[in-house]
């Protein structure tokens, strides 16, 4: 369980494809971390195989299919969380790392000292996003600031902007969408009573 609360950023320092997926090798500052950790990597949940200069993560056939870490390259900066302690403190709100959906930035506008950033809303995943309710883009708690049918905005304020990657998107790039799980544990339990 992460909290969507960024710790850092890695950047990837190579990838190798493999026959059932593909290896990242990323840099970071993050200490202690240790063969078998889980790490939130843009907001999804991957385990550390290796440490040393760099963290060494394997990416499934399905981890690809569902993320954006299939079009990870050299270079590359990437959101980093490691998983909350049980007496941590719950800053952001309950992130999984397990990624629905891939959106696309379509808007980026700086407001003041603020940007209002405009995504995709994939159709999968619309009914369980809500105006001012929590969502998860590339591993960062944000707030749904305005939804429409087919996109959705959030307002990044300055140290967000400066300690994630949000401050490298550009109109075009894909993201991780990771809706709230209450919503679909709220769907599930209702599910029998319609």
């Amino acid at each position: 369980m992460f909290t969507g609360i960024v710790e850092t950023t890695g950047e990837v320092r190579d990838v190798h494809e493999a026959e059932s997926g593909r290896r990242i090798h990323v840099t970071t500052d993050l200490s202690g971390l240790e063969h078998g950790d889980s790490i939130a990597v843009d907001g999804t949940c991957l385990t550390v195989e290796e440490t040393g200069e760099t963290i060494e993560l394997f990416c499934s056939a399905e981890t690809l299919a569902r993320t954006t870490l299939s079009a990870v390259e050299s270079g590359d900066a990437l959101n980093l969380e490691r998983p909350l302690a049980a007496d941590g403190r719950l800053d952001g709100h309950f992130v999984q790392g397990h990624v629905d959906a891939t959106a696309e930035l379509v808007d980026v506008e700086q407001v003041g000292e603020d940007w209002v950033f405009t995504f995709s809303l994939p159709d999968g995943v619309a009914h369980y996003v809500v105006e001012k309710g929590s969502i998860t883009v590339d591993g960062i708690s944000l707030t749904v600031a305005e939804l429409d049918e087919d996109r959705f905005s959030v307002a990044v304020i300055p140290t967000t902007y400066k300690l994630t990657t949000m401050n490298e998107l550009a109109p075009g790039d894909g993201v991780n969408i990771e809706v709230d799980v209450i919503a679909k544990y709220v769907e599930r339990l209702l599910d029998g009573h319609r």
